[in-house]
């Protein structure tokens, strides 16, 4: 979704992001596996269901595989 950790986190602390439908608003909220993210960027909004969680950071295509899209307009 975005590039940094602290884009995330601008995100969350300015109410684009919410989890299982309750707006977020501690960056360093834990989260787990089944949750939903809903996240409005770019003047679209992104469902995500959460899938799985990776031991190590990496790369954007390795972070697509822990998440299902649940948004119609963002679906391949």
């Amino acid at each position: 979704m975005v590039k940094a950790r602290t884009s995330a986190a601008e995100l969350v602390e300015s109410g684009h992001v919410r989890v299982n439908g309750t707006r977020e608003k501690s960056p360093g909220h834990a989260i787990k596996i089944g949750d939903v993210i809903t996240v409005a960027l770019d003047r679209t909004v992104r469902v995500l269901k959460v899938t799985a969680f990776n031991e190590r950071r990496g790369d954007a295509a390795s972070a697509r595989v822990l998440y299902e899209e649940l948004s119609e307009a963002n679906r391949n």
